[in-house]
């Protein structure tokens, strides 16, 4: 029990540091590509990465799974991949990050009208104090109505209810298919409609040799071998050692980090924002202990 806990914290926290980072990159990563341009190339260099795995991999998978695995990349990296680009065009890295927290609440709400799932009153609690740290931090960004569209907040909305449900069908469908397979195989499959959208979105008219077009390609490409391909397979071990709540509780651990990397951008960090990072963490722990207890 002891080294399964520790485990599960030591991927929680990987975990954070990755995704939490993954803002930042997308911001540099639009400082010279459009939003469509940087998600693309995410996907596509993630799938590069991962194709020697993938083509021993699909020689293991059972063809009556391609199509679920595919599925699962579509709302767990894809759709979310161009959604976050688009809404940081117009909003903050660290707006981002906070409403990332959004995802824990979509795995409920999703696995109770899709998939019948049940859960505990202490789950929904934890879950709803690390919320209510996170609507504090949203609150907290003291020029937030000055330039923020929040048309634009939609966009993240929708990309965690995506993560929500992506959670719930690997849970219900692909538990038996190691982490590594599942991540390998689904971002062949997305990587295609990437490249798609990669080349009729202009960048290879390019001048690739730019250096600012280099540096925000070279953005893009870490946040895809990073923040896709060893994430997500850490994520998928995570979750089939942890459950789904307690997974998508990674997502309160992601504003941590971005509070860090406000402080190396010389952003402002006032004490509301270190509070409401405190009773996100209280959020995680008691949902924790009380699965533990369970």
């Amino acid at each position: 029990m002891l080294n399964n806990n520790i485990q599960k914290w030591t991927l929680f926290i990987t975990l954070s540091f990755i995704w939490g980072s993954s803002f930042i990159l997308m911001k540099e990563g639009l400082e010279s590509l459009t939003a469509f341009q940087v998600a693309s190339v995410r996907i596509v260099c993630s799938g590069l990465f991962l194709l020697p795995i993938a083509i021993k991999g699909f020689r293991q998978i059972p063809l009556r799974k391609l199509h679920l695995i595919f599925f699962s990349g579509v709302l767990g990296s894809l759709m979310p991949a161009y959604l976050f680009c688009i809404a940081e065009q117009k909003i903050d890295s660290s707006l981002a990050g906070a409403l990332n927290s959004l995802t824990p609440i979509f795995v409920i709400i999703t696995g109770v009208l899709f998939f019948r799932r049940k859960t505990s009153i202490q789950k929904v609690i934890g879950i709803l104090i690390a919320f209510a740290g996170s609507i504090i931090l949203f609150i907290s960004q003291s020029d937030l109505g000055e330039y923020y569209n929040y048309n634009y907040v939609l966009f993240v909305v929708l990309a965690t209810f995506f993560y929500g449900l992506n959670v719930n069908v690997v849970v219900r469908y692909l538990k038996e298919i190691p982490s590594l397979q599942i991540v390998a195989i689904a971002m062949q499959l997305i990587a295609i409609p990437a490249g798609i959208v990669l080349y009729f979105s202009g960048y290879f008219s390019l001048d690739l040799s730019s250096h600012a077009v280099l540096v925000s390609s070279g953005y893009s490409a870490i946040l895809g071998i990073f923040g896709t391909s060893i994430a997500n397979i850490l994520f998928y071990k995570l979750l089939k050692s942890a459950g789904a709540v307690f997974s998508s509780m990674v997502t309160y651990g992601i504003p941590f980090v971005a509070i860090i990397w406000g402080i190396v951008y010389r952003e402002k960090i006032g004490w509301l924002q270190v509070f409401s990072l405190f009773i996100i963490l209280i959020g995680v722990y008691y949902t924790n202990i009380k699965t533990d207890k369970k």
